[in-house]
């Protein structure tokens, strides 16, 4: 990625890292649990949407943060 494309980052990211960073606590999985939801509300099944990807990253992070600390339920 080149220097421009950091630099127009830059100025945004501080706004975005409160939604879109590694869940590291149990407060990061229930905030992102959260915006999960809120995005589902708005893009739906909406592959086009300009949010879709965004939901979908939020969607890999909870499932990391799941894997590593939720443990499996046995039947």
């Amino acid at each position: 990625m080149s220097a421009v494309y950091i630099e127009q980052i830059t100025p945004v990211w501080n706004n975005l890292s409160q939604f879109i960073h590694v869940l590291h606590n149990e407060n990061d999985y229930n905030k992102a649990v959260s915006f999960l939801d809120s995005l589902i509300d708005i893009v739906g099944e909406n592959e086009k949407h300009p949010l879709a990807s965004l939901m979908e990253l939020v969607g890999v992070l909870i499932e990391q943060y799941e894997n590593l600390n939720v443990p499996e339920i046995e039947i």
